[in-house]
């Protein structure tokens, strides 16, 4: 299951930077997660709060 996050803020023209400042998430966090690293649920809830996605959103899954 892949994380889409680099996907959205390629769309939305957001740096790492924006992203951090809208979602509370250090910029070393998003950093991580758009190279791989499995983020954990409440890191996920904050970045589809703050990037006013569902949760649902942020993943590339077939059961979707």
């Amino acid at each position: 299951m892949k994380i889409l996050l680099s996907e959205i803020m390629y769309n939305r023209n957001l740096s790492v930077r924006q992203v951090s400042l809208m979602t509370g998430i250090p910029k070393s966090t998003i950093n991580d997660i758009m190279n791989g690293r499995a983020p954990r649920l409440d890191t996920l809830e904050q970045l589809a709060s703050g990037l006013k996605v569902r949760i649902t959103d942020l993943f590339d899954s077939p059961y979707k």
